[in-house]
């Protein structure tokens, strides 16, 4: 069976539309959806067979946590345990926009979201349709790229659904990615290092280094 495409406007996003989309998270679904990288895999990280779901369209390891997209910092005192002063000086920076941060996870986030690390990876995306799920289903939600492992990261609806065909049933077509290159992860759960890029992405590494050493 196809997936559903429903059509929302990426710059003024259609409540109703919104709406749905969020109501389908809540009840289990798992959608493809754009955010300010790469299209997405969005679902309720509370809901295990969500979760499931989600490492199974994708054929994906479960050993591999799975980031969040999530509304605020106040989202993320909620999902992690007490946060380094770094996690608060990146975020002012750098959020909402496309950074990745792991953090420790508050016991409230399921093992199988943080695949059993302890850590969590968030983001606060600049990107309106996310952001109002997000804020519509009331919970962050998954934001691991809606491709199969190892093939290539989908840029538009249509992608999504000519890799990931029957496997998922909705997707959100929010127009063409705005960006061809992934987050920028940084890593902030060894005390030791302080802070760790593990990933460059659409941030540049030493943009990230030298706000450090300013600090």
């Amino acid at each position: 069976m196809r997936a559903e495409i429903v059509k929302i406007n990426s710059q003024k996003p259609e409540s109703s539309l919104i709406q749905y989309a969020a109501d389908q998270i809540r009840a289990g679904q798992v959608l493809g959806m754009p955010t300010d990288t790469f299209y997405g895999l969005a679902a309720d990280p509370f809901n295990l067979r969500a979760v499931d779901r989600v490492y199974e369209i994708k054929s994906r390891a479960r050993h591999k946590p799975l980031s969040l997209l999530i509304a605020s910092t106040d989202d993320a005192e909620e999902l992690a345990q007490p946060l380094p002063d770094e996690f608060y000086a990146l975020a002012r920076r750098f959020w909402p926009g496309p950074l990745t941060i792991i953090v420790r996870a508050s016991s409230r986030l399921p093992l199988k979201v943080t695949a059993n690390t302890g850590n969590v990876a968030l983001r606060v995306p600049n990107s309106k349709i996310p952001l109002a799920v997000v804020q519509a289903a009331r919970i962050p939600i998954t934001a691991t790229s809606a491709n199969l492992s190892g093939a290539a990261e989908c840029t538009t609806a249509e992608a999504v659904r000519d890799q990931l065909q029957e496997r998922i049933s909705i997707i959100v077509d929010g127009g063409t990615s705005p960006r061809e290159v992934a987050s920028t992860i940084v890593d902030l759960t060894d005390e030791e290092a302080r802070w760790r890029i593990m990933r460059e992405g659409a941030i540049p590494a030493p943009e990230i280094s030298e706000f450090f050493a300013q600090g």
